[in-house]
């Protein structure tokens, strides 16, 4: 054997007993503490030289992947998952990042070794999902979900790159919302006015709240003598813990809104026909101090509330919109009586103003109007 070996960890190359050249390449510290040497091999000793300078190049640079086995992508996702995303993002986040994971991710991109997945494989993969008919928002949150994975991968020297940011990310565009008119707003207020939660409909029309938070709402949150309530829980079900109550996922979500006094006598009776269906149950109410709830105090299931908001549409002879429209239904009417849109976006919890703008860019042309008029009458009256 012809050695080469360099000490104090500098590099060595030399023909092994084999026939072939062999490099060992000091690359830092394993977790462990231990000295990381790298090894490549070659058929001759200027080959091996160039995958030695090639590492010895990365090492330099930074560009370090860590030792060991790398794992396949669905063992890195699997890992992802249960140790990063599941400390940073909301129960129901992680709940759908699990189902997509599980559902596409792997099936799809799983075995490759997560060190040599390149950008044609990922390519390839989107190409066969939007063949396949899956709505390029879908495929839009999976490359999301991928490349989040990835990114920390990258970080933590598993990877030489995030391959997901060499890919163009699905093109999706936005739709647009589909508010109900004032007047079919009018109707189903009139339709739930002698309705069990009756108040209910009327916290998603006028103030915006999603569902959620409407279901999650509780009594020492709403203020009827200053006409104002905060918006500090959500409910949620979540698959296998039922149902569950959870914090806004942002700052800007846990904000307090001013109630219309129509909306303030509304609660107050509502209140009070709470009050009696508790003294009904007796020791079969569970108290949750919840603002709507069943008749025996319990959460309502976000499935039932999705149900009596349809038969609500149907009596009220308004189209079955989706129970979110009613949100786009209360900004789109915010907007159109002036409210200056800072003050709506706020109102809903968007974080940031041009999440507003660009949602309910259907109501400009009033805007401009509005304010073709009013420039108008300034200068012309």
């Amino acid at each position: 054997m012809t050695s080469g070996r360099k000490a104090n960890g500098r590099s060595s190359i030399f023909k092994g007993s084999d026939g072939r050249w062999h490099g060992y390449v000091t690359m830092g510290v394993k977790d462990n503490g231990r000295t990381d040497r790298r090894h490549v091999q070659a058929g001759t000793e200027k080959a091996v030289t160039a995958k030695v300078r090639e590492l010895e190049r990365k090492r330099d640079a930074g560009d370090v992947t860590s030792a060991g086995k790398p794992p396949t992508v669905g063992e890195w996702l699997t890992y992802w998952l249960d140790n990063v995303a599941e400390r940073k993002v909301r129960p129901s986040t992680l709940q759908g990042y699990r189902s997509k994971v599980a559902r596409h991710l792997i099936p799809g991109l799983g075995e490759h070794r997560l060190d040599r997945l390149q950008p044609e494989h990922v390519e390839r993969f989107y190409g066969t999902l939007e063949a396949a008919g899956m709505a390029p928002a879908t495929v839009l949150q999976l490359h999301r979900i991928l490349s989040r994975s990835l990114k920390v991968a990258h970080q933590r020297g598993r990877v030489a790159r995030n391959v997901c940011a060499l890919v163009d990310s699905p093109s999706v565009s936005r739709a647009e919302v589909q508010p109900l008119t004032a007047a079919d707003a009018r109707a189903l207020l009139a339709a739930a006015a002698d309705r069990r939660n009756g108040a209910r409909w009327s916290v998603a029309l006028a103030l915006g709240l999603r569902q959620g938070e409407a279901l999650g709402l509780r009594w020492q949150y709403v203020d009827l003598a200053a006409g104002v309530l905060r918006v500090r829980w959500q409910l949620q079900r979540l698959t296998g813990r039922g149902l569950v109550f959870v914090e806004p996922k942002s700052r800007a979500s846990r904000r307090t809104v001013a109630v219309p006094p129509q909306l303030v006598d509304a609660l107050g009776k509502h209140r009070a026909a709470q009050d009696a269906e508790r003294q009904l149950a007796g020791e079969l109410w569970e108290e949750h101090d919840l603002v709507f709830t069943q008749p025996n105090g319990k959460p309502i299931d976000p499935r039932a509330d999705w149900a009596q908001w349809k038969q609500l549409c149907r009596d009220a002879g308004v189209r079955e919109a989706r129970l979110h429209d009613a949100r786009h239904t209360a900004a789109s009417i915010l907007l159109a009586q002036g409210v200056p849109a800072r003050v709506v976006m706020e109102l809903l919890g968007h974080s940031q103003i041009g999440l507003t703008l660009g949602t309910y860019s259907h109501v400009a042309p009033e805007l401009s109007r509005a304010a073709a008029e009013g420039i108008g009458g300034a200068l012309w009256d």
